[in-house]
């Protein structure tokens, strides 16, 4: 019988070894699954690199893997946003390097790894600094950059609802990067609100299938 629940945050991120691909859900906090990345936080782990929209504000969520020095490098678009002083003293320290991605980009390599490419064209970012050292061409006379795909270790995810069988549906603005992250990873954790009897979920309201998904933990508001 398929059954993907897992008993305890801890026991879900405990997969998670040194030197992983971290991909992490979530637009700000919206979406992002706080309580998994709490408990990674706590686990004995190093040198991960992170890929997320943002870095963290404030003194949860992603702040807590900068405060205790588990990651060396972020992929993101938006990191240093008002607020997000942890992953700013720990670049000032010269503990993490950064990759600087257009969030349209980001969203679009995640896209792509999930999906079995291994990139794409686009025109976002030709003829500037983040061009630098990737491969540009001009189509039809107009410039473009190589992106390459994005895939990860593990995902982190958070979704409203699931079933046993791991089919999720995310709330309103929280579905953001989730999916892009279940779909390119190589092992899904998903924090979720409820899990709902098989079923319980419509075949049309179904916004990750179960295929995307490894363990899931209940996390009751």
């Amino acid at each position: 019988m398929i059954n993907k629940q897992t008993n305890s945050l801890e026991e879900a991120v405990s997969v998670i070894k040194s030197g992983s691909v971290i991909l992490v859900g979530g637009f700000g906090e919206v979406g992002m699954p706080l309580r998994l990345v709490e408990a990674l936080s706590r686990a004995a782990v190093r040198d991960l690199t992170l890929v997320s929209n943002n870095a963290g504000t404030g003194k949860n969520g992603l702040s807590l893997l900068f405060r205790h020095a588990l990651v060396s490098k972020v992929i993101t678009a938006y990191p240093a946003q008002a607020g997000a002083d942890e992953f700013l003293a720990a670049y000032r320290r010269g503990e993490v390097q950064v990759e600087l991605v257009p969030q349209g980009t980001l969203s679009e390599r995640l896209r792509a790894g999930g999906s079995g490419l291994a990139g794409f064209f686009t025109p976002t970012g030709y003829g500037t600094e983040l061009a630098q050292g990737k491969e540009t061409r001009v189509i039809n006379g107009k410039g473009y950059v190589y992106e390459s795909a994005i895939t990860g270790d593990f995902a982190l995810v958070k979704a409203h609802a699931a079933d046993r069988y791991g089919n999720l549906r995310y709330r309103l603005a929280s579905r953001n990067f989730n999916p892009l992250m279940a779909m390119a990873a190589k092992h899904t954790i998903v924090e979720v609100d409820s899990i709902v009897p098989l079923g319980d979920i419509a075949p049309d309201d179904v916004h990750t299938p179960g295929v995307w998904v490894d363990q899931i933990v209940e996390c009751r508001t």
